[in-house]
């Protein structure tokens, strides 16, 4: 669905797209006010038609990912969690922190949604188990045992005679350790060392001793939510004010390890089942950590053709009542296993087992089979089964009441429209920034957003000789605005500007004076009266306002206007250090006899950079255009005396 811009606004999906569509358009439909806000922008409908429901749902994640449509559920918060892997193709596998599950046979731990936690955790196993820390490289270089090794938490394989089978032993008490299997660990180790202190070998039976310690001291913070030790994350949706609010557990190892939470806004539990398939396809992607089972609190929009099987089967079977089964070898259906019911399951367990065996698998396997893809192994959607997972969906409800309208960075766009009072949400964002060295080299960078992410291709660095020597910023910004007008659209919605109030004024008033009829929207962002804070303090402005605008430290929508001023500021300065570079090699080109300016320009645009020109041949620098034999035989004999390395020192 586009606007009248032919800006893509929603991308949907259907097996029937004229059902789909007439939804949106009844004169009696009951729309949320987000549906209603769409409606009322779509301008045309582009269709793509598929084979099956598989593709649909892999092109709508594609497409939802490349457009980032403003009324589709858009994972934003695409921040991965810390992971650890533990590289079992190596003889000596060590344990890294990664945010990215390669396919590549490694074994990975998580998640972790903060680095810090995730890094104690990592500093903890390397006390307890004496796995190498160094990387590869230098595993391969070392020539003594590191300070690890002296202080006891390293076997040193890099330099010592390390047995494989006693190193795959620590490899194998550490999966068990970080996979939940810690009681098990620990009986193995008590045995171990009870068996080392009756043949007198108390040097090990202490270090035993010691690591069983670590580990009871480990699983005395450790709470156990669940009887069984199989991965599961449990996702939860309740109606919120403002919107839907999202709730996901991530059990490990039958312990809760980590929660986050989402906010959808403007969406009302009629919309739920779509926008909550695509969240899934979107959040399970290739790189990140996948479990065996997720829970849902509500099923997906493929469950809404077999809603009234499953409200009967709930209804046949009260309280108390359900039928026990069988645990089978393949599941009935790629929604759910036909695992048994327990013996505290309810109607709504009888309903699930009914959804189970009634639906269409062609339409309730599609993202469970994309995700069994992507997880390399058997995956498993389905509601709570059981007092101990209807404890957790409950757990997970009461999160997602906690959600609010930053989670998930969701609506930051529409902040940025209320609060510096914008005619729309600003889906193209320019930012500038002005690099000079001692006021030499002046130069503005300009960096491009669009829907909150970066189009480099678009990003322009402009040489301004007419603010040379100055040193003045706001008579570079000012020459830089004419500049900008010049080049025409697309034109920003945004144009945010890397300084206070006086950089501002001067962009405002050269864009004026350039392109009076075509206003563009400006506001600068400005570090605070105190640096001790860091960014916390800073301040945006925008024209005719004295006061910074009212945006909360920390919140979403700041820190994308600092991702994007940073942005500015990395690129400008790396356009500018690279133009130092390039005329101090020029002068030293221009340096060696035969060799003026217009010859290095020839050289420069034939080779491309001064390695490439010290390095070519004569045959290869006669076939420059502009330069004879001769004088490529004068310019070779030059570059080899540059290049020559100077004669030793004498003692």
């Amino acid at each position: 669905m586009k606007d009248a811009s032919g800006r893509i606004i929603y991308v949907g999906k259907a097996i029937s797209l004229r059902k789909r569509l007439s939804s949106y358009f009844r004169a009696s439909a009951d729309h949320g006010p987000k549906t209603r806000a769409l409606v009322a922008k779509i301008d045309h409908i582009d269709f793509l038609l598929v084979s099956t429901e598989k593709e649909a749902l892999l092109l709508e994640e594609s497409l939802i990912k490349q457009h980032r449509p403003r009324y589709n559920i858009v994972l934003r918060d695409d921040k991965r969690y810390m992971l650890f892997r533990l590289d079992k193709s190596s003889d000596f596998p060590r344990l890294t922190l990664t945010r990215t599950v390669l396919r590549d046979g490694s074994a990975y731990f998580g998640p972790f949604a903060s680095a810090s936690a995730a890094r104690a955790t990592q500093k903890l196993v390397g006390s307890i188990f004496r796995l190498r820390k160094c990387t590869d490289r230098m595993f391969k270089n070392r020539v003594r045992p590191c300070l690890y090794y002296q202080l006891g938490q390293c076997l040193a394989p890099c330099v010592l005679q390390v047995d494989r089978g006693q190193y795959r032993e620590v490899v194998s008490q550490v999966e068990q350790f970080l996979s939940g299997r810690s009681h098990s660990l620990v009986r193995e180790l008590r045995n171990r060392m009870e068996e080392a202190s009756h043949a007198l070998r108390f040097e090990e039976a202490a270090l035993l001793r010691d690591q069983i310690a670590a580990i009871d001291a480990t699983l005395e913070s450790q709470a156990s939510v669940l009887r069984d030790s199989l991965d599961r994350d449990v996702i939860a949706l309740v109606q919120l004010p403002e919107g839907i609010g999202v709730g996901v557990l991530f059990v490990r190892g039958g312990k809760l390890l980590e929660q986050k939470t989402f906010h959808w806004a403007g969406l009302d539990m009629a919309e739920a089942p779509d926008a909550l398939e695509s969240f899934l396809a979107q959040f399970y992607s290739n790189e990140r950590y996948i479990p065996a089972r997720v829970v849902l609190s509500h099923p997906l929009h493929a469950l809404a053709d077999v809603a009234d099987v499953a409200s009967e089967a709930a209804a046949d079977d009260p309280p108390g009542e359900a039928q026990h089964g069988t645990q089978s070898e393949a599941p009935v259906n790629p929604f759910e296993d036909a695992a048994p019911v327990t013996s505290d399951a309810t109607g709504a367990d009888a309903a699930d087992a009914a959804v189970s065996e009634t639906m269409p698998e062609a339409k309730a396997g599609a993202l469970a089979e994309v995700l069994s893809e992507r997880r390399g192994g058997a995956f498993r959607l389905g509601a709570p089964r059981g007092a101990d997972e209807r404890r957790l969906m409950d757990m997970a409800a009461n999160l997602a009441r906690t959600a609010n309208r930053s989670d998930g960075a969701q609506d930051v766009a529409s902040v940025l429209e209320n609060a510096l009072g914008l005619a729309t949400p600003p889906a193209r964002i320019e930012c500038v920034d002005i690099s000079h060295l001692g006021g030499t080299g002046v130069r503005a960078g300009l960096v491009v957003f669009e829907q909150g992410e970066p189009r480099k291709e678009d990003y322009r660095a402009y040489a301004l000789p007419g603010a040379e020597g100055t040193g003045d910023d706001y008579a570079a910004l000012a020459q830089w605005a004419k500049r900008r007008a010049e080049s025409g659209p697309p034109w920003p919605d945004l144009l945010l500007i890397d300084g206070g109030r006086g950089q501002l004024a001067a962009v405002t008033a050269a864009l004026a004076e350039a392109m009076p009829e075509t206003p563009i929207e400006c506001a600068s962002i400005a570090k605070g009266p105190s640096r001790r804070a860091g960014e916390l303090e800073d301040r945006v402005f925008r024209p005719g306002r004295r006061n910074p605008v009212a945006l909360r430290p920390g919140s979403p929508a700041l820190l994308f206007l600092q991702k994007v001023r940073d942005a500015a500021h990395r690129f400008v300065i790396g356009r500018g250090r690279a133009a130092t570079q390039k005329r101090s090699l020029a002068g030293e080109l221009i340096s060696l006899p035969g060799i003026g300016p217009k010859t290095a320009r020839l050289l420069f645009d034939h080779f491309g950079a001064i390695a490439a020109i010290k390095a070519a041949d004569e045959a290869a620098l006669a076939k420059v255009p502009g330069l004879g034999a001769k004088r490529a035989a004068k310019i070779h004999h030059a570059l080899s005396v540059l290049t020559q390395s100077p004669p030793p020192l004498e003692n």
